[in-house]
């Protein structure tokens, strides 16, 4: 047996012999590391680190100027949206301009194109692409033509209802960029719908005017306009929308030339009757005069 001393001089060098074997074992790879480094003898590779995942909403490229691209969901808030102000606020021109451009579906105006690309007009149209503003029309010489013409009657038109040709919204939410300007050319000829008819502007007049233009065109706006809006006029102006306006709009609006291919502008010193027998329209009874008789009568 060895004396107690001797165990504790064993004890007193293994232990730390054996410690110093397993950190060496262990530890010692990594010390020579860290040495080597901080020597700038090994580098370590720079990692980036990982990016935390992003959710981008992404809006689809323009496919024109002034186009604002929608997703579908955006589509059907805009139609919802507009429906229920047109319906609310007829007079407000941004519903009623949201609300066509929301239901102008590419089915639609890819029939308006196939009419307006087989008839010889509107291949001229499509080809030139023109625009109705106040400096295109030059409203200053229309003033100047005779009263029977279309450009006089036009101008005449719009003094009186107090509205100009420069107050056209660019369409923005029609995707196509040729559809665009297929509606852009509907929405700028509105008022000459209104001239060669003579239907004004207030909303009895614009109802009128909306029937016709979905006999016409089939643009799916003017057919809502036509159902809907006449639920909150009054009685007497619903009634007389029914018994006098809407069979004409019928009649004249399905019997006449499709008005999306006319050159008005080309047709300013032509005399409106020739024009109105031309396209095969029948002028309808003053409305503004109906409606001085009905007041004078109470």
């Amino acid at each position: 047996m060895l004396p107690v001393t001797a165990k504790r001089e064993i004890v007193s060098w293994a232990v730390p012999a054996v410690l110093g074997g397993i950190t060496n074992r262990f530890l010692g790879r990594d010390i020579s590391l860290a040495d080597q480094m901080e020597k700038g003898e090994v580098h370590m590779p720079n990692r980036k680190p990982a990016k935390a995942h992003q959710f981008r909403f992404k809006r689809p490229p323009q496919n024109y100027p002034e186009h604002v691209p929608l997703y579908a969901f955006e589509k059907v808030a805009l139609f919802l949206g507009s429906s229920v102000g047109a319906f609310l606020h007829p007079e407000r021109n941004e519903f009623i301009v949201a609300l066509g451009e929301s239901t102008a579906f590419d089915f639609v105006l890819k029939n308006l194109r196939s009419q307006m690309l087989s008839d010889p007009t509107g291949r001229e149209i499509l080809r030139e692409r023109p625009r109705m503003t106040s400096e295109s029309l030059d409203l200053a010489y229309l003033r100047s033509l005779p009263e029977s013409t279309l450009g006089r009657n036009y101008v005449m038109w719009l003094d009186r209802e107090h509205v100009s040709p420069d107050t056209r919204e660019q369409v923005r939410y029609i995707d196509d960029e040729e559809l665009s300007y297929v509606y852009q050319r509907y929405r700028e000829c509105h008022d000459f719908y209104h001239t060669i008819t003579g239907l004004p502007v207030f909303r009895e007049g614009e109802i009128a005017l909306k029937l016709f233009e979905f006999m016409n065109l089939q643009i799916p706006m003017t057919g809502l306009g036509a159902m809907f809006a006449p639920i909150p006029i009054k009685s007497s102006q619903r009634d007389r929308l029914f018994s006098i306006y809407y069979p004409w709009a019928l009649k004249n609006g399905s019997q006449s030339k499709p008005l999306i291919n006319v050159y008005w502008e080309k047709l300013l010193e032509k005399d409106i009757d020739e024009l109105k027998a031309e396209l095969n329209i029948e002028r309808p009874p003053d409305m503004r005069e109906l409606r001085r008789l009905q007041r004078q009568k109470k």
